[in-house]
């Protein structure tokens, strides 16, 4: 009897530690898909090896910080897909016949807005920081290239054969191309090609939309009616004007909105086109059998969480229809409904037309505990900002502290200070608090990334007053508005939470960036001419800067020295003449400019006389509420465990104030649109 239980103990143990193990290899199964990174979908990766490529990551980044950072987030991820699980299970047991039939009624409301009348493009640089190199270098045109040294921004196409890619540790890529040639970043350098080809695209849609340095949107419905062109046509024809103007190749995706041309410009890449139909059958198939990652907006994470509950392509979302919104929120689901149908946003404006919602600037650097070492990064991190709002012409009523630890730990919290903040001055006085506090709550805080960020922005651009001095609101000066409305201003169908996913899949690339960056600093490059942990920090900082300032559109009116004629250069330092300011006389008693009609300026001055305005100026002059602290909200609405002024820093709060808007609760969004002059990711 002894023998036969031990014999069935060690069975026992053995089927235990065999679970165990399956569930080891599946763990590092996911870890190794996730750690081939954000840009696995780019062109060019069609033939390589990926399991080759993630056992070469997985190996040179085993035991490092960043290793053990993302195998944590996996382990999250892992966590919380059991949980989808568990709640689909649930769901499956019940009568989900009104939720199936909402999900119908949405499908049948979203068909009706489709606009099948418009021709959408995306263009798109091939290897594009690479492409403008070789033309100083020829030679590296026919050998494995790529751009940046810490961390890959760019690769010709012979060095993504070997699987390396933007995104990618330097020392990683060396592993896979030991022949491998990294050049030095030069920005300035990239931003005034990528000028030339704006100026090429000005002429197709002068309303045109950046999207990044090497990207951006046409809509060429008006240009194609015009010149009485098909839209093939007037793509090719653009995209040999580029090739011959600027001596580099662009790609090209012809659709009938912004989603599916984004989409089909990837796919005959380099130096081809791809259009879809405007046809709904097409469109629909198009979509169909689509991989859900090959959707802008949908990143690693999510892409693994659709995969769970068995959605691989955009056909597969119909079938989970009634689930979707139960186990990932009323916007995925409308997003997911949109990629089913193949239905995006037709509208194309340029980039400084969108409402800025941030501004914000940050810092990497070698691990620091010192904490006056910190308050002298933090006071240079104040003086930056300054600047940026300064350029910008915003100053910020929310401001935002975020930090990296050592461990790859990211924490954050936000303080609303008496008044709308811009100097240096402001902006180090009321972070040093929340600084402070993370120090008192993580005794030895290492901080590895500072940065400061001001939300609820307050424009500081003149504007034009009212009959009584007082300045017109607008939208940049953070007035409340509505939070979505479902017609444009021509009365069409007009609104896509599409764009909250592109922005969260956006930041999910930039913080690989960062981390990368960091992964690269910790090992040993092979490269011939390796970069100092200096020169790593600086590209990193170079990088993180590079492309704040919006770029307008090129002016086709313009004609001035130093500019081909008919375009505006801006990377020339042409500024345009100041216009001249209405003359204004200021009000005797409340110091207001007031127009010099002189009926206006008298009646004015009557009116301030009342005692009523005087009532109102004193209460507008009333004592400010001290600054109040709140916590931060997370990309999808979810309250910052960290953000709490009480909360510790393994804190675990969720939600947001009550009372307070989604879209106002959350951080920051940044610009909806990235424009020409923001770093590839």
């Amino acid at each position: 009897m002894t023998t036969n239980g031990q014999d069935l103990s060690s069975k026992v143990h053995e089927a235990v530690v065999e679970v165990a193990s399956v569930r080891i290899i599946s763990d590092h199964d996911t870890l190794k898909y996730h750690l081939l990174g954000p840009s696995l979908t780019k062109a060019g990766q069609d033939t390589v090896d990926q399991q080759k490529v993630s056992e070469v990551i997985y190996n040179a980044s085993k035991g490092s910080k960043y290793f053990n950072n993302e195998e944590h987030k996996d382990k999250n991820l892992t966590q919380k897909i059991e949980k989808i699980l568990a709640r689909k299970r649930q769901l499956e047991r019940v009568d989900l016949a009104s939720d199936l039939r909402r999900a119908d009624e949405y499908i049948a409301e979203l068909e009706l807005s489709r606009d099948l009348s418009q021709t959408v493009v995306h263009i798109d640089c091939d290897a594009f920081y690479a492409a403008v190199e070789e033309l100083d270098r020829p030679e590296f045109k026919h050998v494995p290239m790529a751009v940046g040294k810490g961390v890959l921004t760019t690769c010709n196409y012979h060095a993504r054969k070997f699987g390396c890619r933007s995104g990618m540790a330097g020392f990683v890529a060396m592993k896979l191309c030991p022949d491998l040639i990294c050049l030095p970043l030069n920005f300035a350098k990239y931003t005034a090609k990528a000028q030339e080809v704006r100026e090429i695209l000005v002429e197709y849609d002068p309303r045109f939309e950046s999207a990044s340095i090497d990207e951006a949107y046409l809509n060429i419905t008006q240009y194609c009616e015009e010149k009485h062109m098909d839209p093939e046509d007037a793509v090719s024809q653009l995209r040999n004007e580029v090739a011959e103007k600027t001596k580099i190749t662009i790609s090209a995706g012809i659709a009938a909105n912004a989603k599916i041309a984004k989409i089909a410009s990837n796919r005959n890449k380099p130096n081809g086109q791809f259009t879809v139909a405007n046809d709904r059958a097409t469109i629909v198939a198009f979509m169909r059998d689509l991989p859900t990652r090959k959707v802008n907006g949908v990143g690693r994470v999510f892409e693994r969480e659709l995969d769970a509950i068995g959605v691989k392509t955009c056909g597969d979302l119909y079938s989970q229809r009634a689930y979707l919104s139960k186990l990932f929120g009323e916007k995925a689901f409308q997003f997911l409904m949109q990629c089913y149908l193949g239905l995006g946003r037709t509208k194309v404006q340029p980039a400084e037309d969108y409402e800025r919602k941030s501004v914000g600037t940050e810092s990497t650097f070698h691990d620091m505990s010192d904490k006056t070492e910190l308050r002298e990064k933090l006071r240079w991190i104040a003086e930056e900002l300054e600047k940026d709002l300064t350029r910008t012409q915003f100053k910020g009523r929310t401001l935002v502290l975020k930090v990296k630890l050592h461990t790859y730990e990211v924490l954050t919290r936000q303080v609303i200070p008496p008044k709308a903040v811009r100097t240096a001055d402001d902006l180090y006085t009321y972070s040093l608090p929340m600084l402070t506090k993370h120090e008192k709550e993580i005794p030895g805080m290492k901080l590895r990334l500072m940065g400061l960020r001001c939300t609820h922005l307050v424009s500081t651009k003149r504007s034009g007053t009212d009959f009584f001095g007082m300045r017109r609101p607008s939208a940049a000066d953070g007035e409340p508005g509505p939070v979505n409305t479902t017609v444009d201003d021509n009365g069409e169908w007009e609104v896509w939470p599409e764009e909250e996913f592109e922005e969260a899949a956006r930041q999910e690339r930039q913080d690989e960036m960062n981390e990368l960056e960091q992964l690269s600093q910790e090992q040993d490059t092979n490269g011939s001419d390796p970069l100092t942990a200096e020169e790593q920090l600086e590209e990193a900082n170079r990088r993180h800067k590079h492309g704040r300032e919006i770029l307008p559109n090129p002016d086709p009116t313009y004609r001035g020295p130093n500019s081909s004629v008919g375009f505006q250069k801006p990377a020339t330092n042409h500024v345009p003449p100041a216009k001249e300011e209405e003359p204004f006389w200021p009000c005797p008693i409340c110091a207001r400019p007031q127009s010099t009609n002189d009926k206006d300026f008298n009646d004015h001055i009557d009116f301030c006389l009342s005692k009523q305005t005087i009532k109102e100026a004193a209460t507008e002059t009333s004592s400010s509420p001290p600054a109040l602290e709140k916590p931060l909200l997370d990309g999808r609405g979810k309250e910052n465990s960290n953000s709490n002024s009480n909360s510790s820093g393994s804190g675990s709060g969720r939600g947001r104030p009550k009372g307070k808007r989604k879209s106002e609760a959350v951080g920051d969004r940044g610009n909806k649109r990235l424009f020409f002059g923001l770093q590839r990711t």
